[in-house]
């Protein structure tokens, strides 16, 4: 690394901070990577079997804390073919995703194997024949579904800023709505239909379903998330010469009034050419408050909804599908999805139940949830697919998992300040609180300082 070079500070590591700081680096800025746990990947990182953090050590190699405990994600992320700057990113630091996800087409069945399963193909013909294949929807349903998502498309997949996805899919037959429209949102959106902006629904839809060959593929991790990406870009960095300050909080960010070269921003007492704040939205509010009072206002604003995800044992026994869709509500039924990690080639026996919008269940407390998932997961799933009883292994609850994507929600933007931008997928643009919208962030606050740092003025 050229040690003239202007240095940048990224704030955070998580994947939107990983993502700028691999692209800062490629571009030949000295990076310095600040984390104030002991480990990256932020909101979508592993853990031991006691819940505490797994640690990543300054070269990007996970150790768990326990060394013979199980290893446990923080919920059940999924990621599709058309996160293609994600997937790139892991190819970038040496990941082969082929290797480390599962790639099937997208189904969305429930515990009985019936639903939706979108054949190989061309999106617009594949979707078409996969609504005309689901029997025990009726011709009449069937035909609604096609005519609203052709309304859809020749409406461009846009929607008014106040529209909520309930408001948008009101006329669809119920069974649509409980069984397609209400998992997709949650499971995209992390937001209940009857809140959830109807805009972001549509984007999604249309980059994943109608997005081109294999972009609704569901890629589904086989490794704990340390392996897709957090621990191989830390090793990554460090070969690369960026400078790991894992374990570091971040206290305090100010502009140098009498800005020299390598001294415009002061995180604490050091000098800066540039920074990404890519931590969490309060964190970031917090430290760009002083420099930029509106922007912070507007991060501090975000409201949140938490993910819970309660992981299951039954060894022997086996799901209809990877994934099913289950039949959720606020009374006893918490899941919208359950996985069978031993079918995506994870851990064989083990089954992961995720709540997605879970404020209800989190207020009730972590015994109610687990309780109502075991008495869902017997309930619902055939008695067949149990080989055993299924047993609570392990339960998760990120209260603050993605902001609440509301109609109408302003979003702060990527640009704080001249050499000061914000990255994580709170930060405005197209999608939803997803890892493909964390790392576009991360690229584009990459891409928009290393334009700063090439301009003539800073030279």
């Amino acid at each position: 690394m050229n040690r003239a070079a202007p240095r940048v500070a990224v704030v955070g590591a998580g994947w939107s901070g990983l993502s700028a700081a691999v692209r800062l680096a490629d571009a030949g800025w000295r990076v310095t990577l600040f984390e104030m746990a002991t480990r990256a990947g932020g909101r979508a990182r592993s853990v031991d079997a006691g819940g505490r953090l797994r640690s990543v050590d300054a070269g990007g190699r996970a150790r768990s804390v326990d060394a013979g405990g199980a290893v446990w994600d923080n919920g059940q992320h999924i990621l599709i073919g058309a996160y293609r700057e994600t997937l790139a990113l892991m190819r970038r630091v040496g990941v082969d995703p082929e290797r480390v996800l599962l790639r099937l087409p997208l189904a969305l069945v429930d515990p009985m194997g019936r639903g939706l399963h979108l054949p190989a193909g061309a999106a617009l013909p594949a979707f078409v024949r996969g609504v005309l294949a689901v029997r025990h929807w009726h011709p009449g349903e069937r035909a609604a579904l096609l005519a609203a998502a052709a309304g859809w498309g020749l409406r461009r997949f846009r929607a008014a800023p106040a529209t909520t996805v309930a408001a948008l899919c009101a006329r669809l037959p119920a069974r649509l709505r409980a069984e397609l429209v209400d998992p997709l949102c949650v499971a995209a959106l992390n937001t209940p239909a009857d809140a959830a902006s109807a805009a972001v629904f549509l984007r999604v839809l249309r980059d994943g379903l109608f997005g081109g060959r294999g972009a609704s593929d569901l890629l589904l991790p086989r490794a704990p998330l340390d392996a897709l990406l957090p621990a191989p870009a830390l090793a990554w960095l460090a070969g690369a010469g960026a400078e790991l300050r894992l374990g570091r909080r971040v206290e305090r960010l100010a502009p140098v009034a009498d800005a020299q070269p390598g001294d415009r921003w002061r995180i604490d007492d050091e000098g800066f050419d540039a920074v990404v704040l890519a931590c969490a939205a309060p964190h970031s509010a917090a430290l760009a408050a002083d420099a930029a009072p509106d922007w912070a206002e507007r991060a501090r604003a975000l409201r949140y909804e938490p993910i819970a995800t309660v992981y299951l044992e039954a060894p022997g026994s086996r799901l209809a599908a990877p994934m099913v869709a289950l039949a959720a509500d606020d009374a006893r039924a918490p899941a919208q999805f359950a996985f069978d990690h031993g079918q995506i080639g994870a851990a064989a026996g083990r089954f992961a139940f995720v709540i997605s919008g879970a404020a209800p269940w989190v207020a009730r407390g972590r015994e109610a949830i687990a309780a109502a998932t075991l008495a869902q997961a017997r309930a619902a799933i055939p008695a067949a697919t149990w080989a055993r009883a299924p047993t609570l292994a392990q339960l998760i609850v990120e209260k603050r998992a993605t902001f609440r994507c509301t109609p109408g929600l302003v979003r702060p933007p990527a640009r704080i300040a001249r050499g000061l931008w914000a990255a994580g997928d709170h930060v405005d643009g197209p999608y939803p609180a997803t890892l493909e919208a964390a790392v576009r962030s991360g690229l584009a606050a990459a891409a928009g300082i290393d334009d700063e740092l090439r301009s003539p003025s800073l030279r």
